[in-house]
């Protein structure tokens, strides 16, 4: 097998709200050799707002950052679940209607781009699973996080609808009960915390709509890491991380009960393992302070 080489749609929030997200990303590429092409030109996937404003508006947003990527003929990776819902549902509907696709595509050609739906679109998560591969993950763990139980949190958006995932994980015979993260944690040789709220919403997407709602699901999520004897919560999805890190106030007035736990990148459990320098990861960037020794 050959180097491993992707088109990155960095979404927004590793670039501005989630810094270390994006600094732990490109870390562990260069540890696992991943050649990583930054797509600069890209933009907002529309992180699901967008899609409920202008469902058409929302459709040439992504197929044009898709655009990008088969100009590089690369396989697109992502590393937001919300991001990663947009771009595979757009595929998803151009590439079965003809007519939409036509439709698109004369928007496009306004600013000489074509989507041809010739890249494929994964999540960095399922990247590393099954192109780079756990066994040869194991192989280059130097520091095993024996002495962690670490709860994933897959989040909705990157195992839901069950139509759009992943062909070998979080398929709709397992969407209830997810391994991915699972796997990968173990993979770095910790030990996973096994709780309800694991693949439940963290709010962050019913903020603006339900305040209260989106409170009590953070405090939730966070409650049922806690009850399993975490150490760490891990997830694959910035947005969920910023829920879970920097609303642990609101939600513990939510849920009439303190509640804060650490909350990592997937990116910097990985780095971490790989035996990165914890500055490279932005450990530090943290609201929840980290203890990772």
């Amino acid at each position: 097998m050959g180097k491993l080489k992707y088109a990155l749609f960095t979404g927004c929030t590793a670039k501005q709200s989630t810094p270390e997200q994006m600094m732990s990303t490109m870390a562990v590429a260069e540890k696992l050799d991943i050649e990583l092409v930054e797509l600069t030109e890209a933009s907002c996937c529309g992180a699901s707002h967008l899609q409920d404003y202008d469902d058409f508006l929302s459709l040439v947003l992504n197929a044009r950052n898709i655009a990008y990527a088969e100009k590089h003929e690369l396989t697109m990776v992502t590393i937001c679940n919300t991001c990663q819902l947009n771009t595979a549902m757009t595929k998803h509907r151009l590439d079965n209607s003809a007519d939409l696709k036509a439709r698109v595509n004369e928007k496009l050609g306004e600013i000489g781009l074509e989507y041809k739906g010739t890249s494929k679109i994964t999540h960095f998560l399922y990247a590393i699973i099954d192109d780079f591969g756990l066994d040869k993950l194991k192989e280059m763990v130097v520091t095993p996080l024996s002495q962690f139980n670490i709860a994933p949190f897959y989040g909705c958006h990157n195992i839901r609808p069950s139509e759009l995932q992943n062909e070998t994980h979080d398929t709709p015979e397992n969407s209830y009960n997810p391994t991915s993260l699972d796997d990968l944690i173990i993979a770095c040789g910790g030990m996973t915390v096994d709780y309800e709220e694991k693949n439940k919403c963290c709010g962050f997407h019913a903020e603006l709509q339900a305040p209260k709602v989106s409170a009590i699901l953070t405090g939730n999520a966070i409650a049922g890491a806690m009850d399993g004897n975490a150490d760490w919560i891990v997830t694959p999805c910035p947005l969920c991380h910023l829920k879970l890190d920097t609303q642990t106030g609101h939600a513990s007035e939510a849920i009439g009960r303190e509640v804060s736990l650490p909350v990592l990148h997937m990116q910097q459990m990985i780095g971490l393992a790989l035996g990165c320098p914890p500055e490279t990861l932005g450990m530090k960037h943290h609201i929840t302070k980290v203890d990772f020794v």
